[in-house]
């Protein structure tokens, strides 16, 4: 399995407009943050986790390829504002595009030329299955198995793909779905910033998570400008915990 990291930032990215932090202004390319999203690739499938108002730039440094399903985490407009841009990979078919019953409704809402059953000519070809926390399904032959997740009082979803669990925006989890992480190779969950968060994870609460998960590796996304310098945070995490950066690949 390949995992790209198509973007390792907050809502904000980084550089964030108007600031001339050390962090903004660094010529480390990994300080240079757009929207989180990732890419998940094995042998039969081809998974995009969450699609932002960055996913446009994202993809164009990738293959041009089908994209068979679409995980999304939550409504927020970090994580589903590039869903139009989509439009290119129907060519290949159809994209389905898996949420919970609470975020398919609102992405009718917001979206709804496309699921509004009077299709036309130039719109994204999607559609939208309807998932639940637990309750695991396919894309092709890769076993997904949405997580139920605690984004300050939002419920949203975190994913485990096979081996692999994907987790952003977090501030808890429910004690109940901790099973659902055991004998993780890679674990990729969010870790906004040092100083603590009410919606978020800090980076002392991620570090604390990776330890109760146990993962062989654990990558950190979601982080604005006061995370620090990339190469500075690095130096202090344990072996297998990293900052990830955008356009990282990780093979698993």
């Amino acid at each position: 399995m390949k995992i790209t990291i198509l973007g390792s930032g907050t809502s904000t990215g980084v550089p964030e407009i108007g600031c001339a932090c050390p962090v903004c202004t660094s010529a480390d390319v990994r300080d240079n943050r757009l929207r989180t999203s990732a890419l998940v690739e094995t042998e039969t499938e081809r998974v995009l986790l969450d699609c932002g108002p960055d996913f446009r730039a994202q993809m164009l440094k990738c293959e041009f390829k089908k994209i068979d399903g679409v995980l999304i985490t939550h409504e927020h407009y970090d994580h589903v504002g590039g869903l139009d841009d989509l439009r290119p990979f129907c060519r290949f078919g159809e994209v389905p595009l898996y949420a919970e019953d609470y975020t398919a409704e609102r992405l009718m809402h917001r979206m709804p030329y496309c699921f509004d059953g009077r299709k036309y000519p130039g719109i994204p070809q999607v559609s939208l299955k309807v998932i639940r926390p637990d309750q695991s399904f396919y894309v092709n032959r890769a076993r997904i198995v949405p997580l139920r997740v605690m984004h300050g009082p939002l419920p949203i979803l975190g994913y485990r793909i096979n081996d692999v669990a994907y987790i952003t925006d977090m501030k808890t989890m429910p004690e109940k779905e901790l099973p659902l992480l055991e004998g993780l190779d890679c674990l990729i969950v969010n870790a906004l910033r040092l100083e603590p968060h009410w919606t978020h994870q800090n980076l002392d609460e991620a570090l604390a998570f990776a330890v109760k998960v146990g993962a062989k590796e654990t990558y950190f996304i979601h982080m604005n400008h006061h995370m620090g310098l990339h190469a500075d945070v690095e130096r202090k995490l344990l072996p297998h915990v990293h900052l990830a950066y955008d356009g990282q690949v990780i093979d698993v």
